[in-house]
């Protein structure tokens, strides 16, 4: 049986619409015990804290408060939804320097006040500041978890399983790589119920699943989001609860997620996402399934385009 920890604490770095949308869904998940909300405005952050504290007598007995950085001492987990959000039409990767000059101010101290906690990254483009964290603290990359294509890939199975009448549940389907415009679906890998989705399609379905429009539509979904209504921050919510009670249970569940990338696919020194092991200590284990030639070349191209990105910030 997998050990719940003792302590249970989270601190949540900026209480803009994602910050204080998360700390919600902790607050009605009872994902934690003591939930702290950080933001330069300090007003605002003791106003979300207040507005879930209310209601917490109809929900979990949850504490929620507001602070300082050094509030995040003790934190099992720092959930670091720092920086300016994407605006509608604007890339995640046009966010990057940006949003690195406030990671290098901001999470030196934090990382001081809770060198042990784990990070769950969720500030844009993620797979940028996922590494911006890494650059500019002593953590370690087992500790450092971008929220990376977790929500994708939630979007890649909701899609499929809507082209072929099934529950998200039961598709088998992951997306790799940037969390942005080069991410790739390894179809090689995705499966129903063991079928493969071509196999699957041609016995069971009328449906027929173009590729391209798929992971067109993957990519997109976002941006779709924020043209209707200005952000996105429900599903990115229930992505980062998930991932954080993966760690607080220790359950070993496999993430798609942002993590440092060393000599896997004959990629290095970056961050993006690929299988991993989430359990009590953050990334327990990588998992690199077998891909055709083809798709570790979209892989690769993915890693060389945040490459590029990093080769041009200062970090």
């Amino acid at each position: 049986m997998a050990n719940q920890k003792s302590g249970k604490k989270i601190t949540i770095l900026g209480a803009g619409n994602v910050g204080a949308t998360v700390a919600y869904t902790f607050a009605v998940a009872g994902t934690c015990s003591d939930i702290v909300l950080i933001d330069i405005n300090k007003e605002k952050a003791k106003g979300e804290a207040m507005d879930i504290r209310q209601g917490v007598s109809f929900s979990h007995n949850v504490e929620v408060f507001d602070g300082t950085y050094d509030a995040a001492e003790g934190s099992d987990i720092i959930v670091v939804t720092l920086g300016l959000a994407r605006k509608p039409g604007q890339t995640r990767l046009d966010l990057a320097q940006a949003n690195v000059n406030i990671i290098k101010d901001v999470m030196p101290k934090v990382a001081k006040a809770a060198p042990d906690a784990i990070y769950v990254v969720v500030s844009n483009p993620v797979d940028i500041i996922t590494y911006a964290i890494l650059k500019c603290t002593d953590l370690k990359p087992n500790q450092v978890i971008g929220s990376g294509t977790a929500l994708d890939t939630s979007r890649l199975r909701s899609i499929i399983a809507d082209h072929l009448d099934l529950s998200p549940n039961s598709v088998h389907a992951y997306v790799f790589g940037e969390h942005g415009d080069t991410s790739m679906i390894p179809w090689s890998i995705t499966n129903i119920a063991g079928i493969t989705m071509e196999q699957f399609c041609a016995e069971h379905s009328e449906a027929v699943l173009i590729e391209d429009e798929i992971i067109d539509e993957v990519r997109k979904a976002g941006g779709e989001v924020i043209k209707r209504k200005g952000a996105t921050f429900y599903a990115i919510a229930l992505t980062v609860n998930k991932i954080c009670d993966d760690i607080l249970r220790d359950a070993n569940n496999i993430r798609t997620v942002s993590t440092y990338i060393s000599g896997r696919y004959g990629i290095n020194d970056v961050c993006f996402s690929l299988p991993a092991v989430i359990g009590g200590h953050g990334i327990e284990k990588e998992v690199s399934p077998a891909l055709t030639e083809e798709e570790t070349a979209k892989l690769q191209a993915s890693a060389a385009a945040l490459k590029n990105v990093l080769n041009s910030l200062e970090f």
